[in-house]
Order: C-alpha cells, then structure tokens, then sequence
C-alpha cells in the first residue's frame, strides 16, 4: 500500500529522513502516527527510526540531544521543529516485566518492527509513502482488531503494561481483542503488580478518557486487568456500572475520575486516599472533590448561587456536564448567568476585609474575624447584603453584638 499523499507532519519531518538516507542509511516514520495516518485521524508525535546508530545521527545533524540514548533515542533539532530519532534494536529477556535486560542496536527494520506491541502499531512508512506491513497489520485495522505482534504471552512478558495499553486501545479506537491476544490477556494479567503506579495511571487515564471508554472498562474487569490497578480490587461490580452509563465522552480528566469515585460510593473524605493510591497530582484530587461535591448536590437540585461561587466557573460548569449521565438536562446557559450575576466572585472582591474591621471594631485579631468576614462573603453572594462598606461594617457589629448575647 503506498499513500498518494503524505500529511503536513510527515512532509515536515521529511528532510531530516533525506538527510540520513543521503548518509547512507535507512530511515522510516514509525509508530502510533503511521497508524493514525491510515485511520485518518489526527497525528500527534512524528517518530523515525534508523539504521544509523546514535552516533552516527550525532555526526549527521549539528543540534541533537540525548533524551534516550541508552535505548538508542536521539532528539534531533531542525529548524523549529524537533523530531525522535530512534536506531532499530532488539531486546533480551525482561526480568521484571517492564525494562529488558539488554538492549542491542541493529541495522534490520524486521527485527525492530518484530519488538513491537499490536500490529497495528508495527508499521513502517517510507518517504515515498510506501506502507511497509510485515505482519497483516493493514488487516486487522480494517478489520478493528487488537492483535499481538507474533506471540501475545512474550509480548506481556516482555512489558506487561501492553497489557494495559491494549485496554486503552480499545477504549480510543473501539477495536476488539483477537482471540489469542484477549487469553494471554486473561492469562497474565497479574503481571501488572510489577508495573508501576504511575505507568499504569498514564494508560487508564487515557482509557477513561476514550470515545469507546465502556467497552474498555467490561474488558478491564473481565481479563481482571482491574485487580491491580490502584483501590480498585474490590470494585467490580461497580466498574461494570461505570461501564453501562451512557457512552458519552468524558472531556476532562476531572470530569471522568469523579463520576467513576461516584459510581464506586467512595466519599468525600476517601477521595484523597484513593487518588493518592494512584499518586495523582493534588490538583486532580482538589478538582474531583469539588466537582464530586458539586455532582452529589446537583443529582438533588439545581446550585445555587452560593454552591456557584464556591465552585467557581469552570467547576459550576464541568458538573453542569455530567448529569447527562445521570438522566438530568444540563443547563450551561444558566449557570453562566448565575455566575455572571453574582455579586463577588472571590472574598477579595468583597468591599472590605479584615483590616477594615480592625480598624472599625475594638477587638484584637482572632477566630472571630474569620467567622464575620465568611458570613458577611455569604450574605453578598446571597444578596441578603448589598456589597458596600458601610452596610458590611454594619453588619459586622451586629452579627458581633449578636454573639456576644447569646
């Protein structure tokens, strides 16, 4: 199969390729952008592999640098654009399932092509736009199928985490397992408990992620993939209701980790243990549990303007999102409004602060302040009080007496 065109990102990246065939070797774009490339979708990351070795791609281009070079990965810098170069290897037996003992550069694009996962991730493409296709690749992408390069169960033992990139092959491309592929699956699933945390939490975000998530999730739980992923063990059941939600996209991955805390009935004070199993950024975690606290109340009724403004814009809005899942019509139109017209949108924006009731009131700083300037911040965002220094001093005198005669 030849391509009648190649798109811009290859044309791109096209004179580095010429550059190395002028040298003398050989050179190919390789990897998950050839395949996108047949599937018409839109390409991410140009990779090229060689049969030049690292250094001689160093003698080749003036500006490189080494960002892998023990695995024979070589950045080379051109112009504005930057490009992974990457000398054909093989690998020795992986002891631990993740890394291979040895790695050994050759000048054979089979043998390269042969270490590869899935075949429809084992393409070559020349610059003339010949699709080189050494194991029936083009078939099983026609035919939406997920199948290991030669044998599966050497494919998991060298790297179990393919495992897990399968999963999120389905989930993106909506491909189904070939048969022998799904039993080394189901087989050496417990490989996985030597993959690291982190590893894993990169594939099955992106698998939470894809157009086909659900079918994904059914196929996490039935290979027991699940049962060594990070708090989720014991949750079967409730991974498979995640699954029979409606195949809506998630286009966040806040949005997509809080319906899936939601649909296991893990609280809010268990949010942060669980994600930090994953060793998720505390960023995520603070977002999944203001927007789980969101959902849980907007499952009941609408928010209200003070639920608005302590979630601010984005969150009112990325939970207005999600109760589509939950058989509700979202209204984004009015949660905009709401917001827009709300008094404050921060306690900065409130007319005075702390140093103004100090200076207004004769007490020394404690606790207190907090407490009348939370009430009064209520209150404005309520419009139970107009936003004005006179009336908030006012108030806080009032609030204070108040306490005082109890």
């Amino acid at each position: 199969m030849r391509l009648t065109k190649l798109p811009e990102e290859f044309q791109l990246a096209l004179p580095v390729m010429n550059q190395i065939e002028r040298a003398g070797f050989e050179a190919y774009f390789v990897g998950g952008s050839v395949r996108d490339v047949l599937l018409g979708h839109k390409i991410h990351d140009v990779d090229i592999a060689t049969s030049a070795f690292p250094a001689e791609i160093k003698a080749i281009f003036p500006r490189t640098i080494d960002i892998g070079i023990a695995h024979g990965t070589v950045l080379v810098l051109q112009h504005d654009e930057q490009y992974e170069v990457t000398t054909f290897r093989t690998e020795s037996t992986y002891q631990d399932f993740r890394r291979p003992d040895q790695v050994e550069f050759v000048r054979s694009l089979t043998e390269d092509l042969k270490r590869r996962d899935f075949t429809i991730n084992a393409f070559a493409l020349k610059d003339d736009g010949e699709i080189v296709d050494l194991f029936d690749g083009l078939i099983d992408l026609q035919e939406h199928v997920l199948r290991a390069v030669g044998n599966p169960h050497e494919r998991f033992h060298e790297d179990a985490l393919r495992m897990m990139r399968g999963l999120r092959f389905v989930s993106q491309l909506g491909f189904s397992f070939e048969n022998e592929t799904f039993d080394a699956i189901n087989e050496n699933h417990a490989l996985l408990e030597k993959i690291s945390v982190e590893r894993i939490y990169v594939e099955f975000d992106k698998l939470l992620l894809g157009k086909f998530r659900n079918q994904a999730v059914r196929f996490l739980v039935e290979t027991e993939c699940y049962l060594y992923c990070p708090g989720l063990r014991h949750y079967g059941e409730a991974l498979l209701r995640f699954a029979d939600l409606k195949p809506l996209i998630f286009t966040t991955s806040k949005q997509a980790w809080t319906v899936l805390v939601e649909q296991m009935g893990i609280g809010q004070n268990l949010i942060r243990p669980f994600l930090k199993k994953w060793k998720a950024s505390n960023e995520l975690i603070q977002k999944v549990q203001a927007l789980h606290w969101g959902l849980k109340i907007r499952q009941e009724k609408p928010l209200t303007n003070w639920e608005i403004y302590q979630l601010g814009l984005k969150n009112s809005l990325a939970v207005e999102e999600l109760v589509t899942f939950y058989n509700l019509t979202p209204d984004l139109e009015k949660i905009k409004n709401q917001y827009e017209a709300l008094p404050i949108k921060q306690l900065r924006d409130l007319a005075i602060n702390g140093n103004d009731l100090l200076q207004s009131i004769d007490l020394k700083p404690g606790k207190w302040l907090k407490e009348i300037l939370g009430q009064l911040e209520y209150q404005v965002v309520t419009k139970d009080l107009k936003n004005d220094s006179k009336v908030l001093l006012d108030k806080a005198q009032e609030l204070l007496q108040a306490g005082d005669d109890k």
